[in-house]
């Protein structure tokens, strides 16, 4: 199937490892231009390296407002404009109501609420002035069903799918749309860093069977922003082995 992404241009946040760079890598083998960001200059270039397709690395934290503003400027520079923007950040500490400081959740809405906002407040104006976009932003399946120890992400990330609904409704007539997409469990780095470096029992509740393989995940964020995708907007889409048992 042609996805009708040949030379798009992506800007895609936190991609150089995990399911950003799965996502980087999806969307570059479909032609689309692709820049990504991480915060080591290492990574960053061991990611284009692997991606390949002229893919543009750049050294970023997108982990405030500001810093998803100036990656998001820095993209479109180096591009020469953007088509696709894909929101990313960390994840904050795990944490439970009783272990948690006050102090942390200021941090965390930084990180995984206001980063989007920035991003999406650089990358909106052009997309509506040209009548095409996407928005797909990586956020978690704990806003759809609250993980126990993630209190600070169940928070954060729950935010950040409010903002992205009412930013969808509004640019919905200018030919953008706006939808996130809510892992559950990848064979990440952060996967194995909240499991202790065994995630030999973590498949044990997922209906499927398996953790999920981040280039399935990748394939899923690149048909949301696909010409066939045009009437999917305001959507926050699952992807986890039918974790989330809701209805709705």
């Amino acid at each position: 199937m042609d996805l009708g992404l040949e030379g798009k241009r992506a800007a895609v946040a936190g991609a150089s490892s995990g399911l950003g760079f799965a996502t980087a890598s999806a969307l570059a083998a479909e032609g689309v231009r692709v820049a990504l960001c991480g915060r080591n200059q290492d990574k960053v270039d061991a990611a284009v390296a692997r991606i390949g397709h002229g893919a543009i690395g750049l050294v970023a934290d997108v982990g405030t407002a500001r810093g998803g503003q100036d990656f998001v400027r820095a993209a479109r520079d180096a591009l020469g404009g953007l088509d696709i923007l894909v929101p990313n950040a960390g994840g904050p500490p795990p944490g439970t109501f009783a272990s948690t400081e006050l102090d942390a959740y200021a941090k965390a809405i930084e990180l995984n609420l206001l980063s989007t906002i920035g991003m999406c407040h650089e990358a909106v104006p052009g997309l509506r002035a040209q009548g095409w976009g996407r928005i797909v932003a990586i956020t978690s399946i704990s806003v759809r069903q609250p993980i126990p120890t993630l209190i600070l992400s169940n928070t954060a990330r729950a935010g950040v799918t409010g903002f992205l609904k009412t930013l969808a409704l509004e640019v919905a007539p200018d030919g953008v749309t706006v939808n996130s997409v809510l892992p559950g469990l990848h064979e990440t780095d952060r996967l194995i860093s909240l499991h202790g470096g065994d995630t030999s029992g973590a498949a044990s509740g997922i209906p499927v069977g398996e953790i999920g393989r981040p280039e399935d995940f990748g394939h899923v964020v690149t048909f949301l922003c696909s010409s066939h995708a045009r009437y999917i907007t305001g959507m926050a889409l699952p992807v986890a082995g039918g974790v989330d048992k809701a209805l709705l």
